[in-house]
């Protein structure tokens, strides 16, 4: 008989909906599979002790901005490609460096992009990372114009494994000079 008072049982109900989801599941859609409510504290402890358990396994447990998932471990990714030798898409250059102003300097225009970049960003290349999920419109900046204001989602966190935008690697100083070179021309006073 299932019991919310213990802990083996609570394990093995989130280890049943975390295998069979395809996609991160929240504390609250977690809490949603059982009957009787569940603290947040209590879901969390179960979920550790569930990681721990999966600690020495090829599959491991782990917390990403959408949620809580199981996944592969990396260092068995070759067995996998093995079995399924589908490439991964690719992205253009422009894709990668387009996705990467965004995530750096979030939100960020277009007119932002391509001054960073130094060239025009393609309705092409938004819309790759739009429908992808990696992107999208979460206001617009206040000028002339209105032009919309791009920002990463939780999604590209999830596929990088992340769970904040601050787990991101640092930029490398080339980078972060071209960045502040952008900040500091955008702040210097107008000359008429």
């Amino acid at each position: 008989m299932f019991s919310v008072n213990n802990i083996q049982d609570i394990k093995r109900v989130l280890e049943t909906v975390l295998l069979a989801s395809p996609l991160p599941l929240s504390l609250a859609e977690l809490k949603r599979a059982f009957e009787e409510e569940l603290h947040n504290d209590l879901l969390r402890r179960a979920l550790e002790d569930l990681r721990a358990d999966w600690q020495d396994k090829g599959v491991e447990l782990v917390s990403v901005a959408e949620g809580w998932r199981f996944q592969t471990r990396p260092e068995y990714q070759a067995y996998l490609d093995r079995l399924n030798p589908e490439k991964p898409p690719t992205y253009s250059r422009a894709v990668m460096e387009t996705l990467s102003v965004i995530a750096y300097r979030q939100p960020a225009t277009r007119g932002d992009i391509e001054e960073i970049r130094g060239v025009t960003v393609s309705s092409n290349i938004i819309r790759t990372l739009e429908e992808r999920g990696w992107v999208e419109v979460v206001g617009h900046k206040e000028v002339p114009g209105r032009p919309a204001l791009f920002a990463t989602t939780k999604r590209f966190l999830s596929d990088l494994n992340l769970r904040a935008l601050s787990e991101l690697p640092p930029l490398p100083e080339l980078a972060k000079e071209r960045l502040m070179d952008r900040d500091e021309r955008a702040n210097a006073p107008q000359m008429d």
